[in-house]
């Protein structure tokens, strides 16, 4: 009886579906994009781009929670198209780079809010100053990648921060306080 017993749970534990597991996914850098935005004296929108970073991502399709992400940016490639500007905004009264070279984000949570949309939250370190912050994402395709023939995610990522949260609060309220921070990415599973 025990044998039988024993028998019959191999067989069920074989043909029970495989538990999916999360799965490690590199980001193509060439198609990716992380870039910031605010308002100028309520007359415009100013844009700048981080042109150097790293990240790590983990998708688990089946329990999203068990997803994670993490980047560490180069605050000195900071790009808002005005060389002026840039080099203030590296200075003493912004981001200080040579006393805090870099800025990074490291999720706590996964949470699945839609179809294809997510709410990833975590601790965003800016200037050694860490406050939580939440990204509403938007997955826009998963799937095999249609010229790389491996699995790939695209997506879409937005949340908003005070910078005076980050001790950067020159020129507030004049200058928006309120800084948007978008990350486009795509990425294919790692070998």
């Amino acid at each position: 009886m025990i044998r039988l017993s024993a028998a019959v749970l191999a067989v069920a534990l074989a043909a029970a579906p495989a538990i999916a597991e999360p799965v490690a996914y590199d980001f193509d850098k060439s198609h990716a994009n992380l870039t910031f935005s605010y308002n100028h004296l309520g007359y415009s929108t100013t844009d700048g781009r981080f042109g150097d970073w790293n990240g790590e991502l983990v998708i688990d399709q089946e329990t999203p929670a068990n997803s994670s992400v993490s980047l560490t940016v180069n605050v000195d490639s900071l790009d808002t198209f005005w060389g002026e500007r840039d080099q203030h905004l590296k200075g003493s009264d912004f981001f200080e780079v040579t006393a805090h070279p870099t800025a990074t984000f490291v999720s706590t949570s996964v949470e699945k809010t839609g179809e294809k949309t997510l709410s990833v939250a975590g601790d965003l370190t800016i200037k050694g100053v860490t406050k939580p912050a939440t990204f509403d994402v938007t997955i826009n395709a998963i799937g095999e990648h249609p010229m790389e023939k491996v699995p790939a995610v695209g997506f879409d990522a937005t949340t908003v921060v005070k910078r005076s949260d980050f001790g950067m609060d020159m020129f507030v309220p004049f200058v928006s306080d309120e800084v948007t921070i978008s990350f486009s990415a795509e990425a294919l599973q790692a070998k």
